[in-house]
């Protein structure tokens, strides 16, 4: 196993971690907008390991555990954040043009109220800078996978793009990775900061894909 894959893994491992520590800290205590917010971000750094609808329905789930911890706390500006990160992250996931820039715009209200909880915080300021980008990287994303699906279906590929069993779905992961890559750099910190503030002592962060 070489080093990247050993640090995927790794990754893997943790976000699972985290969310099984969460879903039994919610059994306990289903009102606590802190654990649903762990919740949710592991969620959403599990749906980048995963394909088609299974990432999808994880991306979803990450959702309703987000809006849930803002209904008990609305102001919790990290909680928004996240929130804004997997709305951009469903808008990547589906090929509608129209359907994605309406999870953006979500997206956008979501950064913005963090940032009016938080006017100071760069990373806040950056995720809305990043989501004006989105639908342009959106249609950037689909052209890459109409020409993969071009090269791929039409006939014996040329031996350059010849790829084995497997190879167009990791083709597709690795761009979805460039493009939302901000994503899950910035909602794995969240997620492990939140959890070392819990009981149980973690072992250090994974280094994160930027």
């Amino acid at each position: 196993m070489d080093g990247m894959q050993r640090e995927e893994l790794e990754r893997l491992m943790f976000f699972e971690q985290t969310r099984e520590k969460a879903a039994a800290s919610y059994a306990r205590n289903p009102k606590d907008a802190d654990n649903l917010t762990r919740w949710g971000g592991a969620l959403l750094e599990l749906a980048h390991f995963r394909q088609g609808q299974d990432s999808i329905d994880m991306v979803e789930d990450a959702v309703k555990k987000l809006e849930e911890a803002l209904q008990i706390n609305p102001r919790k500006h990290d909680t928004l954040w996240c929130l804004g990160n997997a709305h951009t992250s469903q808008g990547f996931l589906v090929s509608e043009t129209d359907k994605a820039n309406d999870f953006f715009k979500k997206a956008a209200t979501c950064f913005q109220q963090a940032l009016d909880e938080e006017p100071h915080n760069e990373l806040y300021q950056k995720a809305l800078e990043m989501t004006e980008k989105a639908p342009s990287l959106h249609q950037e994303l689909q052209k890459q996978l109409a020409s993969q699906q071009v090269i791929l279906g039409g006939g014996p590929p040329p031996p350059s793009a010849a790829t084995p069993k497997g190879g167009k779905k990791k083709k597709e992961s690795d761009f979805k990775y460039d493009v939302m890559g901000w994503i899950v750099l910035a909602v794995g910190v969240i997620a492990w900061a939140g959890l070392a503030k819990s009981s149980m002592p973690p072992s250090p962060p994974p280094s994160l894909k930027s």
